[in-house]
């Protein structure tokens, strides 16, 4: 995958998900994306921490919160279904299907996870993640945003 910058095509040779660990989703997807092959190196780091914010002065460290959000080592920056595609591009067992996703005709299955995924952060938004860094921030505000 190659993210778009001035004077072309940018390799992907490393990626920083920045996770809500305190939304028990968020976690579960954390632990299940460290246990898989990767094909390109991932680092998971929890939104909002003190991690987060010096390794991204720049960012919008609220809206991490909100939106997973995935950074390449260029600086490329992938949010909503981009983040969630380029997480699963990463991955040995899964980049055919991530290629698959970014197409037209499955794009409305990555809507439909990602609305999914935000139901089941609302539902369980008062519940603690079992494995949430409380240094990683406020929980889960319930005010994921819904791709349109």
């Amino acid at each position: 995958m190659t993210a778009r910058r001035r004077g072309g095509g940018v390799p992907v040779r490393r990626l920083t998900v920045l996770y809500d660990a305190n939304c028990p989703l968020c976690a579960h997807l954390r632990a299940w994306l460290i246990r898989q092959p990767q094909l390109v190196p991932l680092s998971l780091v929890p939104a909002g921490s003190a991690e987060a914010e010096r390794l991204y002065p720049g960012l919008d460290h609220s809206r991490t919160l909100r939106e997973i959000t995935v950074i390449g080592d260029q600086g490329q920056i992938f949010g909503g279904t981009a983040a969630w595609i380029v997480c699963l591009w990463a991955l040995a067992e899964h980049r055919p299907k991530a290629y698959w996703l970014a197409t037209p005709a499955g794009a409305p299955f990555v809507r439909v996870t990602m609305l999914a995924a935000a139901k089941y952060r609302e539902a369980t938004a008062d519940r603690p993640a079992g494995t949430a860094d409380p240094a990683a921030g406020p929980p889960c505000d319930d005010r994921c945003e819904i791709p349109r």
